[in-house]
């Protein structure tokens, strides 16, 4: 095991997750909707998403998928669908300004807005294989190509949970309503716009 590529591996991976993108917006969305447990449920969708793709890639199916430009451009077309979808509803939320006492929370919803968001983005997989095989080699062995293949989600959930924590600390000023409204229509706009972007990106 190479250490010194790792620790390279790790620091670009933290810099891709700190960057501000569709899984920050939805996790964002689902945290101020149902709460700290419904934003952590999401977190967890995105990270599993994000573990799948990362497995893919070293397994091979993630060239598969790049390569067939159909099945590419399908999963591109329905990630921007989703986002815009989601987005939309966030927006009709804000215009709204009716929100209900918070009830139940229905975990695995969170979960499964977090892993389609990140699962019909196709420049996580992108990612995956244009930097993985940097690090890889025909020499590392299954442990740490493991490693390598699951970093980047466990990295993506260690700081989408940070972000769900502090949000559910500043619970008493964001869950007044107009300040609710607002976030609600900027992370509405977000998403609308990470959906355009994908859609009109060649590839």
């Amino acid at each position: 095991m190479d250490w010194t590529g790792y620790t390279t591996y790790l620091l670009v991976a933290a810099a891709v997750v700190l960057i501000p993108g569709p899984d920050f917006a939805v996790v964002v969305g689902n945290t101020l909707s149902g709460g700290r447990s419904r934003g952590m449920w999401c977190a967890a969708g995105v990270a599993s998403s994000n573990a799948v793709q990362g497995v893919a890639a070293v397994a091979g199916l993630g060239a598969l998928i790049v390569t067939a430009q159909p099945v590419f451009q399908a999963v591109k077309w329905l990630g921007a669908a989703y986002l815009t979808y989601l987005g939309g509803r966030l927006l009709w939320q804000a215009l709204r300004g009716r929100y209900a006492a918070p009830g139940p929370v229905t975990g695995h919803r969170g979960w499964r807005q977090g892993f389609l968001s990140n699962i019909t983005n196709p420049k996580v997989l992108v990612f995956y294989l244009a930097v993985l095989p940097q690090f890889l080699t025909p020499e590392s062995g299954v442990l740490a190509t493991g490693l390598y293949a699951t970093t980047h989600a466990l990295v993506s959930l260690t700081y989408l949970l940070a972000v769900t924590a502090g949000l559910h600390q500043a619970r008493s000023v964001l869950t007044r309503k107009p300040v609710r409204r607002g976030l609600d229509g900027i992370t509405g706009f977000a998403m609308i716009g990470f959906g355009a972007r994908l859609a009109s990106e060649r590839g």
